[in-house]
Parts: structure tokens; C-alpha cells; sequence
């Protein structure tokens, strides 16, 4: 097994991410990197002791300052201000995991050798990631243009031995870290500043994080789909490959598919039904989770194309002896792709309520509230509430930030993406959509138990056992609370091979 990645110019997918988290594995930076950013910093270098001309964020201010030259020998001063003037993030701190993925990415745009920064400085990154020296972040601060500066401030002021960083557990001073690892603060060089502020890694990151939780969540949607269709006795019909392939979006393709493939000798599908046909959540599984796979596919296309970018600026062509400014730090892509991912996963949240609401509602010789004596037990009444306020809370939070812009910078930065409010906001949706997939996992387990004793398939039998290793079944009313924490906890703890969530 691999204990290293090399940086390199080689495509980083989603999938490679989640595997170097997943296995840790460290990071090392590979020859042509190194070849590639000492080349772009000695070019700099070169410029700037034969040319006095200004050049944007090298020797000017930025911003609307972009006019006023700056002097040689206040270069390095200039740059260490920027970090310090720009640490103005505020509000809830930025989940660790998702921290991490923001070095990572960081490192990596820097590596392509269009920024100019020094190769101390990509390597003491690196550091950070390998021996896991988080900064401390915060979620607001960032308009998704110009780069998320204020994140990505915060993310570099541990450079110049400023800021709060974690570390085994606890929060500390970033310049007492430096010092138990024998590090020196890095004395920024022009440009430097700039290009680690400048970016798009916040936004990235977080889509990388709530990308990977989506595929493992859309599949988990498909079986708890189907633990739910046998729960409600729902009929194959609507899986049928014949009716897919006259409409065939490749999401609907895959649902429908998976369904069939997970109620494959199910002696519930199988009995005759009284009924002709099923509701809408539960017909048009393959059409709704379809519709959000699709979506997932699509913004993991945006994403993969992002993290294998430059987005600072201004940007650095040595071959062409050209230093260009321009607008790659912009979060546009990322802020459409965001909103449209959060309006994806709120709809398989959407339709995962309603089946809950049909399991609960004493249809198909189901109890009323899947529960015995109801009336004494009120059973699963109070989590269907629960599971359609997160939904309400989800429609809320699936408003487009992208569709907002205000001025900044003294209307130098006169439109800008949210995609940073975009991202934190997709997080909170995805967390939701885990809950109230939970809600539902609770009841249709409930729900099959009334089928007995007819079976489902040999893999949802082996699911509800594993579930059951966990969530006993309800005979009367107890805080159920308990169980709906422990089916987030079962959700999140399992383990699905990276090949079926391609």
C-alpha cells in the first residue's frame, strides 16, 4: 500500500482525494514540481531586478490600491501585511477534515508553477499537512471572488509564525508550534502573499468534502429506498429496464438498475399485491435519485476541473515571459455548481420524508405509526415531524447564493460569486440529508418487521441485520431520540467500496 502522494502535474481526481485522506497518506512534493516552482520563482526574481514598471500585487497594493507603487526594499513587508490584513474570517470554525483538504489544494495549485512563490514556502505547507498542524479558520468572511481571502488568510498566516493552528487536539499559538518544530517563520517573498490568498480552495475544499459524502449518500438513498418499498409493499414494475431505456438518463439508468439488482429474490416483491400502483416516492425512485446522481456527476466534473487549476493572480508564464493579471481566483463555476449541487441533495431528502410520511400513515395493513396498541404508543408519530423540518430547513438553505453579488473593494471588486456562502450552506444540507435519511432507515426497518414472515433479498436482509446490531426494534414508545442519533452514527460509519460509488 502506497504511503505517499506526489504532488505532480498529474490529474487529482475527487476519488484520489478521498483515498489520501482516507489511508493518510503524506504528501511529498515530486521533481517536476519542484522543477516547475523554483523555475517560475527564479523567473520573478529576474523581472523584478531588471524592470521597475509595476506589475499588479508584485510591487503595487491591491484592490482598489492597485495604483500605488510600492518600493523593492518594502516588497517582503508588503506581503506579510496582506496575510495580516486580510485574517478578518468570523463566525463558526471550518470542520478540521475540511481544512485539510484545503492545504492539499493549496499545495497542489501552487505547484504548476504560475504563481511564484517560493518553494520554502510550498514545502513548509506540506509540513503542515503531514504532521496534521491545522489553522484555525472560519466559515464567514469570504465573497467567492478575488479568492476566498479572508479562509485562505487565516489557512497562511501559521507561515509567518501569526495565527492559531491545532495540533493533537488543541488549539495553540501558531508561533509555539513553530517553535517545538525547530521552524523558522517564513520571511515572505513579493508576490507570495498574494498568491496564497488569492484562490479558490475554501470553496473547493468544501466541495470536495460534501462530494464525497454525496456519492456515498446517494447510494445509501437507493437501499434505504428499497428497505422502504418492501416496508410499504411496494411493487418491481416501475424498475423495469423496458421503461428506463425510452427515457435514459444515465442517473435513472443506474437507480433503476441498483433497485432491481438490490430486491433480486425478495419474497415480499414478489407476492401478489392488492394494489395497481405505488406513489410517487416510491414510482419515481430512478427518476428523482436519478436526476440528483446526474447532478452529483456534473458538479463533480466543475470540481475536478477547479482542483486541477491555477487560481491565483496575477498569473506567471515563464515560457512566454509574460505576467498577466486577470480573474481565475473568480468562484463563479464553483457557486453555480454549489447551488445546484444543495438543490440535489434537498430533493432526495425531499422524496426520503415522504416515503417516511406513507410509512407511517396505516396503509397496506402497516399499524398506524408502525407500532403496536397505537393510541397508548404514539411510535414513530414525532420523527416524520422532525424529518420534515429538516426538509423545510433544507428548501430554505437550497435558495441560490450564486444569484447574489455586492460590491467590494471600493468597487474594484464590483461582482462577486457567494460561493463561499454557497459551500457552508451546501454542508448544512448534506449534514441534514444524512438525518433524515436516518429518520427513514429507522422507520422502514420498523416497517418490514410487519411483513414477517416473508423475506426481502439476501442483501437487505443482511443490511437490516447490521442495523439491528444497532437499533433494536420498537415494541413501545421510547425516547427515540437515541435511536435516530445511533442510525446517523450507523450511516455514517458504513463502509461502501469506492467502485460502486463510481
Amino acid at each position: 500500500m502506497e504511503t505517499v502522494h506526489y504532488i505532480s502535474s498529474d490529474l487529482l481526481s475527487i476519488e484520489k482525494i478521498n483515498e489520501i485522506i482516507s489511508y493518510d497518506l503524506k504528501l511529498e512534493l515530486s521533481e517536476e514540481a519542484r522543477a516547475n516552482i523554483v523555475k517560475c520563482r527564479s523567473y520573478l526574481d529576474d523581472k523584478l531586478k531588471l524592470n521597475d514598471n509595476p506589475i499588479y500585487g508584485i510591487n503595487t497594493g491591491f484592490g482598489s490600491l492597485c495604483n500605488v507603487k510600492i518600493s523593492n526594499e518594502n516588497l517582503s513587508k508588503l506581503q506579510e501585511n496582506l496575510v495580516k490584513s486580510h485574517a478578518c474570517g468570523t463566525g463558526e470554525e471550518v470542520p478540521q477534515e475540511i481544512v485539510k483538504i484545503m492545504l492539499l489544494l493549496k499545495i497542489q495549485s501552487l505547484s504548476y508553477g504560475h504563481s511564484g512563490v517560493q518553494l520554502e514556502t510550498v514545502e513548509r505547507l506540506i509540513g503542515f499537512y503531514n504532521n496534521d498542524i491545522l489553522p484555525v479558520i472560519y466559515t464567514q468572511g469570504s465573497l467567492g471572488a478575488s479568492g476566498d481571502l479572508a479562509p485562505l488568510a487565516h489557512l497562511s498566516l501559521p507561515l509567518i509564525g501569526e495565527g492559531e493552528v491545532y495540533k493533537d487536539g488543541f488549539r495553540q499559538p501558531a508561533s509555539k508550534i513553530l517553535e517545538n518544530m525547530n521552524w523558522k517563520p517564513i520571511v515572505l517573498q513579493s508576490k507570495e502573499g498574494l498568491a496564497l490568498l488569492n484562490g479558490t480552495q475554501f470553496m473547493a475544499a468544501y466541495g470536495v468534502h460534501i462530494l464525497i459524502k454525496a456519492s456515498k449518500l446517494s447510494y445509501l438513498a437507493d437501499i434505504i429506498g428499497a428497505v422502504s418499498l418492501e416496508g410499504f409493499d411496494g411493487r418491481i414494475e416501475p424498475f423495469n429496464e423496458l421503461i428506463h431505456m425510452v427515457r435514459p438518463h444515465k442517473g435513472q439508468i443506474v437507480t433503476a438498475e441498483r433497485m432491481r439488482d438490490l430486491l433480486e429474490d425478495s419474497e415480499i416483491i414478489t407476492q401478489v399485491k392488492k394494489h395497481v400502483q405505488d406513489p410517487y416516492s416510491f414510482r419515481c425512485i430512478p427518476q428523482v435519485h436519478g436526476a440528483s446522481k446526474d447532478t452529483i456527476d456534473y458538479v463533480k466534473k466543475v470540481f475536478r476541473t477547479e482542483i486541477n487549476s491555477v487560481t491565483d493572480n496575477p498569473n506567471i508564464f515563464v515560457g512566454e515571459d509574460q505576467i498577466i493579471s486577470g480573474g481565475n481566483f473568480h468562484g463563479q463555476p464553483l457557486a453555480l455548481a454549489l447551488d445546484f449541487l444543495g438543490i440535489a441533495l434537498a430533493e432526495l431528502g425531499s422524496i426520503s420524508e415522504r416515503r417516511t410520511y406513507q410509512l407511517i400513515s396505516g396503509l397496506r395493513e402497516l399499524p398506524a405509526f408502525l407500532v403496536s396498541d397505537p393510541g397508548l404508543n404514539s411510535g414513530f408519530m414525532i420523527p416524520q415531524y422532525t424529518a420534515a423540518s429538516i426538509v423545510s430547513q433544507n428548501k430554505q438553505l437550497a435558495t441560490p447564493a450564486s444569484i447574489d453579488s455586492i460590491v467590494s473593494s471600493n468597487g474594484q471588486e464590483d461582482h462577486v460569486s457567494m460561493g463561499a456562502n454557497a459551500a457552508t450552506k451546501t454542508l448544512r444540507i448534506i449534514e441534514n440529508l444524512e438525518r433524515i435519511l436516518a429518520i427513514e432507515l429507522l422507520n422502514a426497518s420498523q416497517a418490514i418487521e410487519f411483513r414477517r414472515p416473508l423475506k426481502s433479498s439476501e442483501f437487505i436482509e443482511m443490511f437490516i441485520k447490521a442495523y439491528r446490531d444497532e437499533v433494536s426494534f420498537v415494541s413501545e414508545d421510547r425516547i427515540l431520540h437515541y435511536d435516530i442519533e445511533k442510525s446517523i452514527a450507523f450511516l455514517m460509519s458504513f463502509q461502501i467500496d469506492s467502485e460502486v460509488l463510481q
